[in-house]
């Protein structure tokens, strides 16, 4: 059988976090930062083809109680212009991601930029997706 790439975007309004992950290895990396500037599904499209891709995971924002949020609109209406691309689609929860990417980044005592906690929550939310989906 062979293995499976998998892209994860963690979506904001400035940038689009982004993470790849093989799924016989298992292992989410932070990739990139995609800016929101009208670009962005031509970049995504871009991605999809370079990493030979067949699965990308969108980190699906709610509030604490587990309720949509207008981030969650945004996220959902960017996600529609996604359906074309040749790849499967799904969602993942991305629940305080960003805040886990950004303790993340704090405790490796390096500067660190808005962008790589994006790339970071997006690699959280895809190994989210990856354990459980494929088990860890």
């Amino acid at each position: 059988m062979s293995s499976r790439t998998l892209i994860s975007l963690d979506v904001g309004e400035k940038r689009i976090g982004v993470a790849v992950a093989d799924d016989s290895v298992r292992i989410a990396v932070p990739f990139t930062t995609i800016e929101v500037d009208g670009t962005e599904l031509i970049s995504i499209a871009d991605l999809v083809i370079q990493q030979g891709a067949d699965t990308i995971v969108v980190g699906y924002p709610r509030n604490q109680q587990g309720e949509p949020t207008a981030q969650t609109d945004y996220v959902e209406k960017f996600a529609k212009q996604l359906e074309d691309m040749d790849a499967t689609l799904v969602f993942q929860d991305e629940s305080l991601t960003s805040v886990i990417a950004e303790h993340r980044l704090i405790a490796q005592k390096k500067p660190y930029s808005k962008g790589d906690i994006d790339a970071n929550a997006a690699s959280i939310i895809l190994q989210d997706y990856l354990e459980a989906n494929y088990g860890y």
